[in-house]
Formats: C-alpha cells, sequence, structure tokens
C-alpha cells in the first residue's frame, strides 16, 4: 500500500474530512478573536484550502520537503530537536499516532498557516481603515498572493514560521496588552527557526531602547526581559545556525561565503559574491521577475514579485509626499525586525526558490508597514475635520469584536 495514497482507507478519507470540518470552526472562532467578519473568515479559509489542494498535487507530481516530512513521521521515534526534527516529531502525532493521510495531515497544518493569515488580514484590515477603497483593495489583494498560501499550507516549517509571523505582527499593534502572543510567536518560531526567534527578540530589545514615547518604567521593564530573552536565545541561534555563540567577523564572513556556496544550486540559483549588497537585498525579495519566470508556477510567483515592487513604489511615493499614514503598533520594532532578518536572509541564500519560501518570514511585516502609509484617513463629510478621533477607533478595535486582549 502506498503511504502516500489518501483514499486507501475509509477512515483516512473521513479523517481528512473532518478535519476540513474542524477548520471551519478555526475559522469562526480565530476570525472572531482577530474582529474579523464571518463571511470574510471563511472566504479566506476557502481560499487557503483551496491553494492547499494545488499544492498538494504538486508535491505528490514534483517532490516537496513534505513528503519527507510525513515519511519520516511514519516511521516515529523521531527526538525533539529545533528545526527540521521538531517538525517530523509534532508530524508523528498526525501520521504515526492519529493515522492520518499525508493529504488530513497537510489539511492540519494548512490550518495553522489559515490562523497566520487570518492575522495578517486582520492587522492590514486595520492598515488601511478609512482609507479610499482602492488602498482596502490592494491590501485583500496582498493577503490573497498565491505564494503566500501555497507555502504556508504544506507540512513543514513555513507553515510553523508563518503563523509565527502572524501572530507577532498583530502582538506589535497593541504590545501592552497582547505581549503573551508576542512571547507565544517566538516560542513557535524558535520551535523551527531559532535565528529567527533570536531577531525577533533582538528587534523588540532594540525597540525599547530606542522608543521615546514608552514611559521610562516600561521602558526599563520590558526592555530588560527583551534582553534577558536575547541572551538566552541568540547564542542558541548561533549554535543552532553553525556559527557557534564565541563567533568573531572572521567566522561569519566565512559562513557567510559557505552559506552562499551551499544555496547556489538548481536552476534558480544566482551568484550573490558578484553583487552589490543593494542588488542582493533586491535579488531576495523581488525576484523572479515575469521576465525571469520558467514556468506557470514560476510566473505566478514574479506576478507576487511585482505587487512587492508596487507596494514599495507606493510606499516610497507616499514618504516623498511626506504622509505619515496610520501610526500603528510598535514600528520601530517591525522596521527593525524586517531590516535584519531581510539582510541576514539576502546575503546568505543564493537560491530563489527557497528565497520564495524564506522570505514570507518578513514580507507581510513590510507590506503592513508600507500600506499603514499608503493613502490618507477619509473622514465622513459630517465628522469634526481633524484625524485623531479616526485614528484612535483604530488603534483601539471595540472590545466586543476582538477575543484577543
Amino acid at each position: 500500500m502506498d503511504p502516500l495514497d489518501s483514499f486507501s482507507s475509509a477512515w483516512q478519507v473521513v479523517s481528512a474530512e473532518l478535519v476540513l470540518v474542524l477548520g471551519l470552526f478555526v475559522a469562526k472562532f480565530a476570525g472572531q478573536a482577530f474582529g474579523t467578519p464571518l463571511r470574510r473568515a471563511l472566504m479566506l479559509y476557502a481560499w487557503h484550502t483551496a491553494i492547499c489542494f494545488v499544492a498538494v498535487w504538486y508535491a505528490l507530481q514534483n517532490g516537496a520537503d513534505a513528503l519527507d516530512y510525513y515519511m519520516h513521521a511514519l516511521a516515529g521515534d523521531i527526538e525533539f530537536r529545533a528545526g527540521t526534527a521538531a517538525v517530523s516529531f509534532v508530524t508523528v502525532l498526525f501520521a504515526s499516532t492519529l493515522r492520518l493521510s499525508f493529504l488530513g495531515t497537510t489539511l492540519v497544518y494548512q490550518t495553522l498557516g489559515f490562523i497566520g493569515l487570518l492575522a495578517l488580514d486582520a492587522s492590514l484590515r486595520l492598515a488601511t481603515a478609512g482609507k479610499h477603497r482602492y488602498t482596502r483593495l490592494l491590501a485583500t489583494l496582498t493577503v490573497l498572493l498565491p505564494s503566500i498560501s501555497f507555502w504556508s499550507s504544506l507540512i513543514g516549517k513555513d507553515a510553523i514560521s508563518f503563523l509565527s509571523m502572524g501572530l507577532m505582527l498583530w502582538a506589535a499593534l497593541n504590545l501592552g496588552r497582547r505581549l503573551w502572543l508576542m512571547v507565544a510567536a517566538v516560542a513557535l518560531m524558535l520551535m523551527v527557526r531559532p535565528h529567527i526567534a533570536g531577531i525577533m527578540v533582538m528587534a523588540l530589545a532594540g525597540s525599547f531602547v530606542v522608543k521615546r514615547k514608552v514611559p521610562i518604567g516600561r521602558r526599563i521593564l520590558l526592555g530588560g526581559a527583551a534582553l534577558a530573552a536575547s541572551v538566552v536565545i541568540v547564542p542558541y541561534a548561533l549554535n543552532y545556525s553553525g556559527l557557534g555563540e564565541n563567533a568573531d567577523a572572521t567566522d561569519l564572513s566565512a559562513y557567510i561565503d559557505h552559506r552562499q556556496a551551499v544555496s547556489e544550486v538548481g536552476t534558480t540559483s544566482i551568484d550573490l559574491s558578484s553583487m552589490s549588497p543593494p542588488m542582493q537585498l533586491f535579488a531576495y525579495l523581488f525576484r523572479p521577475l515575469p521576465y525571469e519566470a520558467g514556468s506557470a508556477f514560476g510566473l505566478i510567483a514574479s506576478m507576487d514579485n511585482v505587487l512587492l515592487l508596487l507596494l514599495c513604489g507606493l510606499g516610497l511615493w507616499n514618504r516623498i509626499l511626506g504622509r505619515r499614514g496610520s501610526p500603528l503598533g510598535n514600528r520601530t520594532f517591525m522596521w527593525l525586525y524586517v531590516l535584519i532578518t531581510w539582510t541576514v536572509l539576502a546575503v546568505t541564500t543564493a537560491n530563489l526558490g527557497i528565497s520564495l519560501r524564506q522570505k514570507w518570514m518578513f514580507a507581510p511585516v513590510l507590506m503592513f508597514l508600507l500600506l499603514s502609509r499608503i493613502g490618507r484617513i477619509r473622514l465622513p463629510a459630517s465628522a469634526p475635520r481633524h484625524p485623531v478621533p479616526v485614528i484612535q477607533s483604530i488603534r483601539q478595535p471595540q472590545p466586543q469584536r476582538s477575543l484577543l486582549p
């Protein structure tokens, strides 16, 4: 019997259907938690699920890491370690213990990625609340980018890291009341990608140090907590990456050269050593472009990159015009996280196929920052010509619409 056959027994068929139904309840209750209307939450669930079925078909036809995770989980007896082993360890519960099929197990991970998508959508709706409908439509198109749902719906680190990123972004909008959610986001990222979790806590510590509007007492308390977490997590992340906690500049340079050489394989690889740092950043986030697409999937990914370019262009134009946008959340933390993560990944990843997956750990946060700057808040004709009440209503969503404090 083929272990990847999702229809070889009645239980595998029924269990996959049960996971789908469970996802509907997740859409309802998680949607309430993020203040998302039920119709929109169900629409996003249907979209993410449809992309999941496409991803499963693609994995079975072309091979994917998701298949390896599932096969390892079927064997069982896996020791928990951060990274790849952590995903296999978690997958054992569904593949080996509950005997879910490859499709059923994938639908479980799809549900995790969907929660991250809901968090991203809720954040972008806040960033564009009160703005022109075209700006709000742009935010919706951003959430519906196929690449986001494709990589966050398969068995693997991407679904968990995307969930972590979504929760982190939502928590950063009201960190004083959602600090527990930030802790959960860091814990999830620590499980699958410790080096990114290290960047999270470093960015958090840095934001408290430089943010002047935070009362000095709270700045010392939260900054000290984030710094203490950095002391624990960063050395662990360095050991995980192979650098070692006592690495110096020479070790770092050698590590970057090694990572460039290791990832410079396959038909989608590029020569990072011949590029300047700005070109490396551009290549990581925006390539492949449509003229570089070598397949239908490559063309879809390139169109996602075109939208990213459009957002950056509009954000830069609004910056030139002097528009501050919606002052939501801890933007210092967001910018630090985006810039550090983008730089680290761009200088160590020479394979565009890898970048297509891993950039969704920070690109949605960049999208939020750009969309919050694009456009102006449009006041009703009867409203006072002062935007403060509208901005305050955006920064403090109605309590009855959100279960998350």
